[in-house]
């Protein structure tokens, strides 16, 4: 049902009433409706998003990706939930307003944490250190930045959203390839020590 909620989000914003509506769109008993949204507009919005996260995994499962490098892996995923939820843009850019507030900080770096988390898994990631981590916290920024820019393109085709990504992703892997040639033990890296100890006493 909550599908249906972000559609009446469009017209009611993330209220009770939009709850109502899809209620009744859906054939649910409005009561039933109503407690089960009864956490107000962040639930309402996070059962969104776990609606688009199970969406994505059964569209895109690993399997369904593995052929791709890992930035087309990331781009399929990012662009698959734009493109569910591109009919309601209007209820998007009303959940980017809920979830800026600052009681709800908490709850929205949740919300993009699982989804990162979700695409990271799809994508085939099996990172248990640090790397876990930090990627999840960087796609989780890249999304956000994204659907920022998603919710106000009116561009043909949502061509800047698309450049956007892209960007971004790019930008994602050269980093990604930065911090692995940072972290690389086999790679002598350079000591200021060792460097200083050569001046002193060159080699001979």
């Amino acid at each position: 049902m909550a599908p249906a909620v972000a559609d009446s989000a469009v017209f009611d914003g993330w209220t009770e009433l939009a709850v109502t509506t899809a209620a009744e769109i859906e054939g649910v008993d409005p009561e039933v409706a109503k407690f089960a949204f009864k956490g107000g507009a962040m639930t309402m919005i996070a059962a969104w998003i776990a609606s688009v996260d199970q969406a994505m995994a059964e569209a895109l499962p690993p399997e369904a990706l593995s052929a791709l490098k890992i930035r087309e892996r990331i781009r399929r995923l990012v662009q698959f939930r734009l493109d569910a939820i591109a009919g309601q843009r209007e209820a998007l850019r009303r959940a980017l307003a809920v979830m800026a507030m600052p009681q709800n900080a908490v709850e929205s770096l949740r919300l993009g944490w699982n989804s990162a988390d979700a695409m990271w898994r799809l994508a085939g990631d099996t990172a248990t250190d640090y790397n876990h981590y930090t990627k999840r916290m960087t796609l989780g920024a890249l999304y956000a930045s994204t659907l920022a820019v998603f919710a106000h393109d009116e561009s043909e085709g949502c061509a800047e959203t698309r450049a956007f990504l892209d960007r971004r992703i790019e930008n994602v892997m050269q980093f990604e390839k930065v911090k692995a040639q940072l972290l690389r033990p086999d790679v002598e890296r350079f000591s200021v020590a060792r460097f200083l100890g050569r001046l002193r006493y060159p080699a001979r």
